[in-house]
């Protein structure tokens, strides 16, 4: 019953439209927030890594959930093709920072080639305008690991940001893997000088 809700609770957010979340041309909510990368913890600094070039922001529901492992280890699996466009990937969801030390160094996920971002009071997924779906009150969920997930959701949605900080696409309403090579088109797309679209 529990992994039922989660599922649906899940679809919900994969599912929702990214209509509401911060438009094309608008300039990207900058943020410094703890995030993890192979199980280490750091301060990510977005303005810091938009001087290396365009970063790719992408908003999941939860570490160790179903589409959420899937779009992690999609990233992972595909990291050297976003280098080789020139850009870095930072995963941002509302999971403490400890869910994203194991997540970041998992093999079958993150596979220590990403790093994800905590956003503990959802206030960097509220800059970008998105939906956060409420965890059901009383209700004990479970993630894949069998914890007991604490967190509300933000939407699924990634953003593409240029160097000068602007928004250049925002991919949502999506299946995780496919918002993942869409993401990676749009990035290869502005590295050949091409629209992002």
């Amino acid at each position: 019953m529990n992994r039922l809700l989660m599922a649906g609770l899940l679809s919900c957010a994969v599912s929702a439209q990214a209509l509401a979340a911060l438009p094309v041309g608008t300039v990207a909510p900058t943020f410094n927030t703890q995030a993890s990368l192979a199980g280490k913890e750091f301060t990510y600094d977005l303005s810091k890594a938009l001087k290396k070039g365009p970063v790719v922001v992408y908003f999941y529901p939860g570490a160790f959930t179903g589409g959420c492992n899937i779009q992690a280890h999609t990233f992972a699996e595909n990291m050297d093709k976003f280098k080789g466009a020139g850009a870095t990937v930072i995963g941002v969801s509302l999971d403490k920072i400890k869910t994203l030390d194991e997540f970041s160094a998992d093999p079958n996920y993150c596979a220590g080639k990403l790093p994800v971002a905590s956003d503990a009071d959802g206030k960097i997924a509220a800059s970008y305008q998105l939906k956060i779906s409420k965890l059901p009150e009383g209700k004990q969920i479970p993630n894949s690991k069998g914890d007991i997930i604490d967190h509300d959701f933000a939407e699924r949605t990634t953003f593409i940001v240029t160097k000068d900080g602007k928004i250049a696409a925002t991919v949502g309403g999506v299946k995780p893997d496919e918002n993942v090579m869409k993401s990676l088109e749009i990035v290869q797309n502005l590295a050949a000088g091409k629209p992002a679209t």
